[in-house]
């Protein structure tokens, strides 16, 4: 007969295969598609494939390692909760104000563009994570939204959508 801490640590050990075998599955599907990849436009020995089956090798190599790691008897720690209060539940509030804010973002990007639901995107996380300085949370949303629209064009060639400030920025 097993006694109740046997039985605990048994089940304990299925999430960490779990973890290993969800790995094995990303890894793989991230190698084969990238084996998928049509190569067009490669400059050189490192083409658009490369990085996809490099994630997805590493990825494949780090579920058997954690398999192997467990079957020789290896456990996880438990969160020590270094700064977090483990004996209070979850923040609901500050989940689904930081929801609420990546849906509107992702409902607003093409009717307003980038710099705006951007800037509504990084306002509504620093209010949900605590901040109150309204004034100084909206210019730094602004400054990174608008930041990072020009990172992202001008920079890496990737058009993300102005939408109302078209002919402004």
């Amino acid at each position: 007969m097993s006694t109740p801490t046997a039985t605990a640590t048994r089940k304990e050990g299925r999430s960490e295969y779990g973890v290993a075998l969800l790995l094995l599955v990303l890894g793989a599907w991230a190698v084969i598609d990238g084996l998928s990849l049509t190569d067009t436009s490669s400059r050189g020995p490192v083409s658009a494939k490369t990085m996809p089956v490099a994630v997805g090798l590493l990825l494949v190599a780090m579920a058997v390692l954690l398999v192997v790691d467990l079957l020789r008897g290896g456990r996880g720690e438990a969160e020590g909760g270094e700064d977090v209060d483990l004996s209070h539940g979850s923040d609901w509030r500050t989940i689904g104000l930081l929801v609420a804010s990546f849906v509107a973002n992702a409902l607003l990007i093409e009717r307003v563009g980038w710099p705006i639901s951007g800037a509504i995107l990084f306002f509504g996380t620093t209010y949900a994570l605590g901040a109150r300085h309204y004034v100084r949370m909206a210019v730094i949303a602004i400054v990174l939204s608008v930041g990072s629209w020009y990172l992202f064009y001008l920079g890496l060639d990737i058009k993300l959508p102005v939408g109302l400030l078209k002919g402004i920025l």
